[in-house]
């Protein structure tokens, strides 16, 4: 039995992913593997699981909330909960990490990459605003 805490979750589609606690790639999460209620997922839960081959890599089957020895759910405090950083501080990073990672861009691609990325980032509630 592994464990890890999800990391996305999106109950429309029915699925997300687990980072697993002893690290390695991300886990599939599908609602028709899950031994609890889907109103219980959400990000940063703790969860227990099997580790199955699936077609397109690790999948989590026997998935069920893990329970701390006061029987509550597990899941992430506040304080370790990742920083939600403005749109502006957002592409700011993102500039720098393209001028790094890939020099050769020219301001125009930067910019198109910069705008999409940030789009990508407030749909996932990553930025604010």
């Amino acid at each position: 039995m592994a464990a890890g805490r999800v990391v996305r979750f999106d109950s429309a589609r029915g699925y997300g992913f687990i980072a697993p606690d002893d690290g390695g790639e991300d886990v599939f999460l599908h609602v028709n593997d899950m031994l609890m209620p889907e109103s219980q997922v959400r990000r940063g839960i703790v969860v227990e699981f099997e580790i199955e081959d699936g077609e397109r890599g690790p999948k989590a089957s026997s998935v069920r909330l893990a329970r701390g020895e006061d029987g509550k759910p597990l899941s992430l405090d506040d304080d370790m909960m990742c920083d939600v950083l403005n749109t502006e501080e957002f592409t700011r990073e993102v500039t720098e990490a393209l001028l790094v990672a890939a020099p050769t861009l020219t301001a125009e691609q930067i910019l198109q990459v910069r705008a999409g990325l940030a789009q990508f980032a407030k749909h996932h509630g990553w930025v604010e605003g």
